[in-house]
C-alpha cells in the first residue's frame, strides 16, 4: 500500500464553511463515509465534502468526529485547528467486512459443497444478504414514497426496480450457481485440506522393576 494512501488532507471549505477531505485509500474513504461525508466524484479527482445545510458547529463536529475515526484506524490526518483532536473512536468491524469474509472462506473452500454452503449465506430465502438487501431497498423505497409522494415518487420508482429486476437476476444466477456446486461432490483438483496432525505414537509403558 502506497504512503499516500494512509494520508488524509481535512480542511474547511471557504466557499461553504464546511469540511473538504482529500487523499486516502477505500478503507479510509467508507470511514469517512460513515463518519457521514459525501463523496464526490470529479474527473480531477475525487473528495469527500460535509453535507449541504449544516450550520458551523455541525460541520465542524463532523469534521472532528472524521479526524478521531481516521486516526484511530492509523492514517495520518493533515486538518485545521478547529477539527484537531486527541480522542480516539472505538473500531468495529463494519457489516460490508463480515460479508466481505465469505470471499476469504471461498478461496479457502477445498470441495463444491463447502463452496455451496458459504454461498447460502448469500442465497438462504429466509436470512440470507440477498433477501437482506431486498428488504433494505424495499424500505428505502417506502422511504422516498412518504418522504414527499409528488417529488420522490420517480426515486421510490428507481429504487423498487433495482429490487424488482437488477437483484432479481443476480438473485437469480447466484441460486444457480450454489445449487450446481450443491449436486457436484467434488473435490477441488488445486486445493487440499490440510491434514489434522497425527498424534506421535504412544510408547508403550516400561515394565516394573523388579526388587531384589
Amino acid at each position: 500500500m502506497a504512503l499516500d494512501d494512509r494520508r488524509i488532507d481535512l480542511r474547511r471549505d471557504p466557499h461553504s464553511g464546511g469540511a473538504l477531505a482529500h487523499g486516502g485509500d477505500a478503507e479510509a474513504h467508507s470511514i469517512l463515509q460513515r463518519t457521514g461525508f459525501i463523496h464526490v466524484i470529479r474527473q480531477l479527482g475525487n473528495y469527500h465534502r460535509t453535507p449541504t445545510g449544516l450550520d458551523q458547529a455541525a460541520a465542524d463536529a463532523l469534521a472532528t468526529a472524521a479526524v478521531s475515526a481516521l486516526r484511530s484506524a492509523g492514517y495520518w490526518v493533515a486538518c485545521d485547528e478547529p477539527f484537531d483532536t486527541d480522542q480516539h473512536t472505538a473500531h468495529r468491524l463494519p457489516l460490508g467486512a463480515q460479508v466481505a469474509a465469505l470471499a476469504d472462506d471461498l478461496r479457502e473452500a477445498t470441495t463444491t459443497q463447502d463452496a455451496a454452503a458459504i454461498l447460502t449465506e448469500l442465497t438462504a430465502a429466509h436470512d440470507g444478504v440477498l433477501a437482506a438487501l431486498a428488504q433494505v431497498l424495499d424500505a428505502a423505497a417506502e422511504f422516498f414514497e412518504t418522504l414527499d409522494p409528488h417529488f420522490d415518487r420517480h426515486t421510490a420508482s428507481v429504487v423498487r426496480g433495482l429490487n424488482g429486476h437488477h437483484l432479481a437476476i443476480v438473485a437469480t444466477e447466484v441460486h444457480r450457481l450454489r445449487n450446481e456446486l450443491a449436486d457436484r461432490h467434488e473435490a477441488h483438483p488445486a486445493r487440499r485440506s490440510c491434514p489434522t496432525s497425527a498424534l506421535p505414537p504412544r510408547l508403550p509403558a516400561p515394565p516394573p522393576s523388579r526388587r531384589l
